[in-house]
Formats: C-alpha cells, structure tokens, sequence
C-alpha cells in the first residue's frame, strides 16, 4: 500500500462506485461527452473486446468519445460495479503515479466482463477523482461458456454405450479427421500452439495443431542442454492446469518440454506430430483455406479448415547473417537454434556470434565444457542480472490470485507501459552497477533497453531481442575467462577464425550464429506467399495505436491469425483470440479486419 496526502481521508470504495455510477449513467445514455469528462486530460480506455471487439486502446478525451459513440448502443454494458470476489479496490503505485486501483466487472450484451479502473486527482479540482486506466476485458460468450467447472463434459457419449465406441475410439477417431475437416489449423505445438488448442477446445471448435518434431514438447527438449527457464514458475502457469506446487523457482527445459505432453494427453488436444506445412491458398468465395501437410514419411495430406493460427512464436526461421569472407571459413557453423552442447569441441576453441539470451548462454555453455569461446558483439546490448529482471513482474507478488494478476498485467496501455518500464529499468540499473561497470571496463557496450530506456521486456515486445539476462556469461567476460570481439574491429572470416582490422588472427573450430529469427510475416511468405504476407504486413512490434502488431486479433487476411510470447502472456491473450474465433463461428463478428484503424463491434457483417 502506498500512501499520499490526496488520498488521506478519501473513502476509495465509495470514490470508485460513484464514477461507476456516473459512466454506466452516461454509456446508457450514448452520452460521449459525459463519459469523456470522466476521464483526466491523458486518460486511457483499453478494451479487451468487451466493447469493441478488438484488442484496442484509446488516449485522451477526443478517442474516447468517439468509441463510445462507436460501441455504447452495441455493446449494452450494465450493472457496473466493483467486483465482488477480486481484490478490494487499494491505493497503489503504477509507473510513478500513484492511484485507486480496483478490479470492476459488468454484463454485456455478449457475455460477462470485468475490468481495472484506476482513479487519480483532477488536476483542475484536486477533490475529484477521474479515470487515469480504464480496462474492459470480456470474459465469455453468453451461450457458448468455456466447457469447464459445472459446464464440463458429461461423457454420456462414451460412457456405459457397451458394445459401441469407448473414449480412446472416440478421441482417436477425432485426431484422425478422416471423415470431417478441422475448424482451425494450428502451426506449431509448443507453448503458444498448445495454449490456443486448448482454449478453443474448451469453447467446443475442433482444433487440429501440427508440429515437424516428433513428440510434443521437443521445441524445448530439443534446445541446449543447460537451457533452464529465465522467469519464475509463478508466472508461467498454462491455462487450466497450473504447475504443481513442487515445481523449481526456474523450470528445466526438459521438465516443461514433459509437461507438455502431459498438457496435450489431458486436455485432449488433437495433435499430428512430425508434420510440417507445405502451402496453402484461401478461397474468399467460401471462407476457407486449402492446407498442404507433409508428414515426415514423405505422405502429404490436406485439411481445408475456416481458420489458421500461426503459433510458431517470435523464434520461426533462423536469421543466417551474410557475413565476409564466411565461405573461407573450415570450422563447423551452427545457429544457436540447433547447438546442444560444448562437449564435442572440449579443449577447442569457438566463436559466438550475438550478444542475447542465446549467445551468453551457448558461451557460457561452451566454456563449462572446456572450450576456449569468444563472443562477438555487433550491437549494444541491455544487460540486466536474472534477479532484477524478475521485478517486471512484481505484481504477480502483491498478494492478489494469478487471474487478478493477469488482469493487471494486460490492464496498462502502451503510453503507461513505457512509464512503467522505464521506472523498473532505473532501479535494475542502479542495483546492477558494478555488474555494468565491470563490462564496460572490458569494452562491452550497453544500452538501456532502447532510446527511451525502457529495458528489456519493452525490447522484447518491440524487436523480441537485443538484451540478456545475466546468469553467470557477464561475468566470465568481466573475469577474461571469456573473450570479448566488436564486430565492427573484425575485417573477414578466414579458413582457421577471423582476421582482425588490426592483422591479428582469433582462430575457431567453431562459429554458432546466435543472430535471432526471421519475422513471423517472413513465416507466411515461406509458406503461403507473397500476396498474404503482403497483406497482413509485420507481424510483432508495436503499431500506432500501442498495440502488437496482428497478435491475437483478427488480421487483413480472413482467417489468418498469430499468438507468440512467454508463457505467462500466451496464457492471458490466447482467451481472447479463441474468443475471436469462436464469435467469428458463430456469427457474431466477420473475420477480416478491413481497415487498419481497429473497428468497432458494429463490423460484424463485414
């Protein structure tokens, strides 16, 4: 809790109930201009399709009323209140401004919804207390509820029917599809894959995922073998099935590679492993794509399902620089993506190119099994001890449930966010300065999380690299256990490593290229063309409206849809695109995006 003068004495609960008074007062009446007062100068409306139908964020008084105007009479949100079994409304402190925070929820003519609402002092009437945040999130689809809880399943098509089909003839006839046709084509099973088919599993629209590995979970198993989580297990619970309470703080990769197979065998997810997408076309005259599928005994088969989601995450096609004099090169080269371990090259000597995650950890790996490794720098890099970095996620430690916790963390827009993050970055900075002072006394350039010195996590959503969390590399480099190259001093590879501008040579048996990924637009061109790739444009990175540029939402291509992230932010935002879905399959929504401006809940017949 925190505590400021303007809020001494103030009733908070009775504060947040009257401004949910007036705005369901003014939305009832469609009154733009009324709902617009209630909000300060800089205020902020982010909406999770509750009142839009789209993952959207407006700023400031003029954008604000011209949603409501937009959504109001659609949307016929009622019974507006505090919510009554989340966390009480509290004084907090959200990037330097301090705030009423409370959870609300509230009835659509969908379905039910809830919400943050954060309350500030007027700076005109400092006795007056306006939306500074305001999330609206929807929750479900009245009619067509999450087959969960008291909704789950009743069995009685399996159950007793001797001398029928029993469960495992049902589930294996349904992963078959031999006689229907998936509604959706998930591409990829890990986290994000496996995440999206759940959630449009229990909303009752027939999934199919495929994966080129052979068993679910081997985009991780697969990975180096020291690769342990760099976020904490609190976080990173799959929808539906939490981790157990026995977990380590960091989870092995082999671990969670395990866990989802078991994810995939428990919720019942319809999976073809080791088989790859080949193509695909879409045919606007019935909505529905034509799907190529390799399997990896050289059969093809095709499905023609209404929708396919993308989950091959931020990480999809290696990034193989075109680096000078490379071809000369006789030692082995290897992408991060496909280095196990260092212990072939024990008593050699390697070079890794990149500065992220990727590179520190394969040179760190590569020095514990005895090899003489130098990584080469091309860019500054944001370096930030694992400890620190934890505290982006501080909330998820107040107190409140995860699912309270999930909603803060979706519940601050981009403008906000960057406050935020760059408040975060300054106490990382300050607690790691001797670890900061130590690389830049060895020539490692830092940066700070971009010009605005937002650190990592905005790194990540912007560029998905260009930063490192410190296990142990930073400081074999700041030691001399681990060399240090700047790329810029490098004139050209050479047979034996590269020669130096400088005439010396760093000789190698042994260069791995940790130089990132392609962008998931470059995934769509490979596999499905130049003219979609063209029309989704890039997928990732923030738009001019602050938000993930074609995640989780609806996109210019009819039934082409992204999810990518970590595990905890898959886990949030994949209920609201199997919501998309399942509205677009019902009816209620189109499934094009036709302008790039987000549209309204009124585009349903588009």
């Amino acid at each position: 809790m925190v505590a400021s003068d303007p809020f001494i004495g103030v009733d908070i609960n009775n504060e947040v109930t009257t401004w949910l008074i007036n705005f369901e007062t003014a939305i009832r009446k469609n009154n733009s201009d009324a709902v617009s007062l209630l909000f300060v100068e800089n205020g902020h409306w982010r909406d999770l399709l509750a009142f839009t139908w789209h993952i959207r964020t407006v700023n400031g008084p003029s954008e604000i009323k011209a949603m409501i105007q937009e959504t109001a009479i659609n949307t016929g949100a009622t019974e507006i209140k505090i919510a009554q079994h989340r966390t009480p409304p509290r004084v907090v402190d959200r990037g330097d401004t301090i705030c009423i925070e409370a959870f609300i929820e509230f009835n659509t003519k969908t379905g039910p919804a809830s919400g943050i609402l954060r309350l500030i002092p007027d700076s005109k009437t400092p006795d007056n207390f306006k939306a500074w945040v305001l999330l609206t999130s929807l929750e479900g689809i009245n009619g067509h509820e999450e087959a969960i809880g008291e909704n789950r399943p009743s069995g009685e098509n399996y159950s007793r029917t001797f001398g029928d089909d029993n469960w495992l003839d049902l589930r294996n006839k349904a992963k078959a599809y031999s006689d229907h046709e998936p509604a959706v084509l998930v591409i990829g099973a890990g986290q994000s894959g496996l995440t999206i088919a759940a959630r449009l599993g229990v909303l009752g629209v027939d999934t199919l995922v495929i994966d080129k590995h052979e068993r679910v979970g081997d985009n991780w198993r697969k990975r180096y073998h020291s690769l342990v989580l760099h976020n904490e297990v609190y976080i990173n619970h799959m929808p539906y099935m939490p981790f157990p309470p026995n977990w380590p703080v960091f989870i092995p990769k082999d671990k969670l590679a395990n866990w989802f197979e078991a994810y995939a065998e428990t919720m019942e997810l319809n999976i073809w492993m080791g088989s790859e997408l080949a193509g695909g076309s879409y045919d606007e005259s019935n909505g529905q794509w034509e799907i190529k599928i390799r399997k990896n005994d050289g059969t093809t088969r095709t499905v023609r399902p209404r929708h396919v989601v993308f989950a091959t995450g931020v990480s999809s096609i290696p990034v193989r620089p075109d680096l000078p004099g490379l071809e000369d090169f006789k030692g082995e080269i290897l992408h991060s993506g496909a280095y196990i371990d260092g212990h072939k090259w024990a008593g050699k000597k390697a070079l890794v190119l990149g500065t992220g995650n990727s590179g520190h950890d394969v040179t760190q790996d590569l020095h514990s099994c005895g090899v003489k490794a130098s990584i080469i720098q091309r860019s500054s890099t944001h370096i930030v001890s694992l400890k620190e970095a934890q505290k982006v996620y501080a909330h998820y430690f107040e107190g409140p449930p995860i699912e309270d916790n999930d909603l803060l963390a979706v519940s601050l827009p981009y403008p906000v966010l960057v406050k935020s993050y760059q408040k975060s970055t300054r106490g990382m900075i300050e607690n790691d300065k001797e670890l900061l002072e130590g690389l830049k006394s060895k020539g490692f350039r830092l940066n700070n999380g971009g010009d605005d010195n937002t650190g990592f996590q905005m790194s990540y959503l912007r560029r998905g690299g260009g930063y490192c969390f410190n296990v142990g590399c930073s400081d074999l480099i700041i030691n001399g256990e681990v060399g240090l190259v700047q790329y810029s001093n490098i004139d050209k590879f050479i047979h034996n490593g590269v020669r130096m501008k400088d005439g010396s040579i760093i000789e190698a048996d042994l260069l791995v290229t940790a130089t990132g990924y392609k962008n998931q637009q470059d995934t769509v061109r490979h596999f499905l063309g130049d003219d979609v790739a063209e029309r989704i444009g890039q997928v990732w990175g923030f738009d001019e409206g602050g938000e993930l540029r074609n995640m989780w939402r609806r996109t210019s291509q009819p039934g082409l849809w992204f999810t990518a992230g970590g595990l905890a932010q898959i886990r949030i935002y994949s209920k609201y695109l199997a919501m998309q879905i399942k509205a677009v399959e019902e009816g209620l929504i189109g499934a094009k995006m036709t302008t790039p401006d987000l549209l309204p809940m009124a585009d349903a017949a588009d």
